[in-house]
């Protein structure tokens, strides 16, 4: 069974327009996802891009251009400018983590809420009750919200390291672990698709 690592940060609008075509990718090829959030400008800070704020205005008129296109390509309803942009992206993936680890519930459809509670539904994803409805609506314990910080922590941290040491540079990134193809951009999920179905 092939597996996919999978980098990205709870408030990329790359990784909320991916919706859930990679778990469908997986599926269809019996492929297992680890899910691995990651603290998103700590890893621009290691690897050599620019904070979103930082980039010269022609490069984010770009980018608004590009998530405008894209929305409506899939059909995704966006806020292109999201309250309390962004927003402390901890609380969300430790309690991403603690869920994986925990079992039991759809951590696709729990990353995904997350997302779209960033960019569709004007929400706070670093409150604790966002979070809370997030996992419990996915078939976790709401409890993990709190429960789940020490391990999430510690995790969310090493993925950051393996991230930079594994050569992801972005979000949503995909690495299959086998071959070590690397993906960067739900725009080359086919390419991922493509690659499953030679192994």
């Amino acid at each position: 069974m092939a597996r996919i690592d999978y980098f990205f940060g709870v408030f990329s609008p790359w990784a909320y327009l991916a919706g859930l075509r990679l778990e469908e990718i997986a599926a269809r090829h019996g492929a297992e996802i680890t899910y691995k959030p990651l603290d998103l400008l700590g890893l621009f800070d290691r690897t050599g891009g620019v904070r979103p704020a930082q980039r010269h205005q022609s490069r984010m008129d770009y980018r608004m251009q590009e998530l405008k296109r894209w929305s409506a390509k899939l059909g995704m309803e966006m806020n292109f400018t999201p309250p309390g942009y962004p927003p402390n992206p901890a609380p969300a993936s430790y309690a991403i983590i603690a869920a994986q680890k925990a079992g039991g519930g759809d951590v696709g459809g729990l990353v995904h809420a997350i997302l779209r509670a960033c960019w569709a539904e004007d929400k706070d994803i670093a409150s604790d009750e966002v979070i809370r409805t997030a996992l419990e609506a996915n078939g976790f314990d709401g409890n993990l919200v709190t429960t789940g910080l020490f391990d999430g922590a510690i995790a969310y941290e090493r993925n950051l390291e393996e991230a930079v040491e594994r050569g992801v540079f972005g979000s949503p990134f995909y690495v299959v672990a086998e071959t070590d193809e690397r993906l960067w951009g739900q725009d080359h999920l086919q390419f991922l698709d493509e690659h499953l179905g030679t192994l």
